[in-house]
């Protein structure tokens, strides 16, 4: 099936050779005509895919007690930027918002509110969901191009959304993968003369298989280090989650959404959402780089335990009917859950501060 950014995609492997898995990952989300992120609002019942705020208003409001708290433990400046990457619909902004009125007026009063995005289509859904709160945003889209001041930087689903390079391993060395045309100009998989430097070589590569895969995302460590410099100079903390692993390893993690279903990552370039796990290792090292300070980094069901998910979703069934409760459970178990159809272990959550202030829940510095 060809996509409206199929023949383009093919036009540039005919005119220079087979392109970086990167590269592709950049045209199918980004590309300015024909981009999954450029042309669509991706969320929801119709779209590809659905984020934790979509599922329930607990993800967004124990994320702005978390702010509160953060901004408290940076002595309640009374000024704020507050910074998010990637808000999608702008829903899990307008929890962290309400939350932050009610329970933190002060904080709320100092508050100018940015939002990181690229997509117009996602720019116009946040200017909806936000009306309340019109006068204290403003929309960039690059982290550099933000006011300046003391910040809180949030950001969830947002590094995946990054490219990220692959590498396999082949003899002694590790060959960058690439797309390619096959004999009858369909995408296909094949490897590049490039090789990973050694400098980046993951530790235990000499014992991985032939054929291992190692992916390593610069674009990612590049952001994280932004932020963390952003935070170096102007005081605050960030918050990440996204789905991943802890520890830097090997394995094919690239993988298209397409109507909530897992879709052949070459079979709809600009028609699918394109994503691959994120190394949460390899993001601490990046801050820690810039000299911040990262907090120890937990699983999303523990962050949102921490933070009083069961009493709060017990609050808000109180007094509902039965189909509300068991909504309101079954999200819950979803953020929360340990199983393969739920966040609660794939997500990972790190915090990373100016310097060693304490933040709930994480406690403590590594």
């Amino acid at each position: 099936m060809t996509t409206p950014l199929l023949p383009k995609i093919r036009a540039m492997i005919e005119a220079d050779g087979p392109i970086p898995v990167s590269t592709y990952f950049s045209l199918c989300l980004a590309d300015p005509e024909h981009g999954y992120y450029r042309t669509r609002d991706p969320l929801g019942a119709k779209g590809d895919f659905t984020t934790a705020p979509e599922i329930s208003q607990l993800f967004g409001e124990l994320v702005g007690i978390f702010l509160i708290s953060a901004w408290q433990a940076h002595g309640s400046p009374v000024e704020t930027r507050l910074i998010e990457g990637g808000p999608g619909r702008g829903t899990m902004m307008a929890d962290i918002l309400k939350t932050i009125a009610a329970l933190a007026p002060a904080m709320y009063s100092g508050l100018a509110v940015t939002l990181m995005e690229t997509s117009p289509a996602l720019r116009a859904r946040q200017k909806q969901t936000l009306i309340t709160h019109a006068g204290r945003l403003s929309w960039f889209e690059q982290l550099a191009d933000a006011p300046e001041g003391f910040t809180l930087f949030v950001a969830n689903e947002l590094f995946d959304a990054l490219p990220t390079r692959q590498f396999v391993k082949s003899g002694a060395h590790f060959f960058e993968r690439a797309v390619a045309l096959d004999e009858d100009g369909a995408l296909t998989f094949s490897l590049s003369p490039a090789r990973l430097e050694p400098a980046s070589r993951p530790q235990g590569w000499q014992a991985a298989k032939e054929g291992a895969i190692f992916e390593y995302a610069p674009a990612r460590e590049a952001l994280m280090a932004e932020i963390a410099a952003r935070l170096i100079r102007h005081g605050g903390s960030a918050l990440i989650i996204d789905y991943g692993h802890l520890e830097s390893g090997f394995g094919d993690t690239l993988q298209a959404l397409r109507d909530h279903r897992f879709d052949p990552p070459l079979t709809h370039p600009g028609e699918a959402d394109l994503t691959s796990h994120v190394d949460f290792a390899a993001l601490a090292a990046s801050a820690r780089a810039e000299g911040a300070h990262v907090h120890p980094p937990m699983t999303q069901g523990d962050f949102l335990a921490a933070l009083g998910l069961g009493p709060r979703a017990s609050a808000l069934g109180r007094g509902k009917d039965q189909e509300t409760q068991g909504k309101i459970v079954a999200a819950v178990r979803r953020l929360a859950g340990d199983g393969p159809e739920e966040m609660g272990d794939l997500f990972k959550v790190l915090a990373v501060s100016s310097g060693p202030v304490q933040l709930a829940p994480f406690d403590g510095a590594d």
